[in-house]
């Protein structure tokens, strides 16, 4: 089947049902996911012969949608637990934290990192990371979930917006378990107001695009509307240029 245009408001309702189902049906969810991504790296760059580096990747979804259009795709992720996650092995997965990549400068003709940034304490070193291992002229994909969006407390959202830890408590008492996500611990509130100023900043790294990643229309737009796009942007997409050193 012909999978919808990006952007279009039939890929948005496609996405965000198949988000719905993420915890009854994940291969389904993070399949199409994983597609939508990688088309959207592949309009930036051919990838068949291409080494891609999907840091954070956890159950290797992107990785294997990279290897089937053709790239030598590698995961590097720090939780076992995510690698493993429903019941998923992922072959040529690395354990390994992505301020730390065991790889050489300028390895990788594409870095990639889904909705990983709120995940980590310092994006800012998250990120010349990705830059260290990409080569001069390479791609580096970072997409993230905002605070502020809709769906920033992931699991514990909107309710993040009355505080942190009244939506963890009303998780809780609402499904009789803990949140998987505790803010300061496992999940942090990165803003796209500053991390758009510190990507414009680097002399290391050209900023090629910055959009919202699911947005059925203006989702260049929806970005660069100071204190809006904090709330309506939902998940931040930056397509970077290493460049030459």
């Amino acid at each position: 089947m012909r999978e919808p245009r990006d952007p279009s408001l039939r890929r948005s309702v496609a996405l965000f049902r198949a988000f719905l189902r993420e915890q009854t049906d994940p291969e389904h969810c993070y399949g199409l996911l994983a597609r939508d991504a990688v088309r959207q790296v592949e309009r930036h760059v051919p990838l068949a012969g291409r080494t891609v580096v999907d840091v954070g990747g956890g159950g290797g979804w992107f990785t294997e949608e990279f290897r089937r259009r053709g790239a030598h795709a590698f995961l590097f992720e720090p939780d076992v637990r995510e690698l493993h996650a429903g019941g998923r092995r992922p072959l040529g997965a690395v354990v390994a934290d992505g301020y730390l990549l065991p790889l050489a400068d300028a390895t990788a003709d594409v870095c990639f990192s889904s909705n990983v940034l709120e995940h980590v304490a310092d994006p800012h070193t998250f990120l010349s990371e990705m830059v260290r291992v990409t080569r001069p002229g390479g791609l580096i994909y970072v997409a993230f979930t905002n605070w502020y969006s809709p769906w920033g407390g992931h699991e514990t959202a909107p309710w993040h917006w009355f505080g942190a830890e009244r939506a963890r408590a009303r998780y809780q008492r609402r499904t009789g378990r803990p949140a998987k996500h505790t803010l300061g611990e496992n999940l942090f509130a990165v803003h796209i107001g500053p991390t758009l100023r510190h990507v414009r900043s680097r002399e290391d790294v050209r900023l090629v695009a910055a959009r919202s990643r699911y947005w059925p229309f203006l989702a260049h737009a929806v970005a660069r509307v100071p204190g809006l796009r904090e709330f309506a942007t939902w998940n931040l997409l930056l397509i970077l240029r290493r460049c030459p050193s």
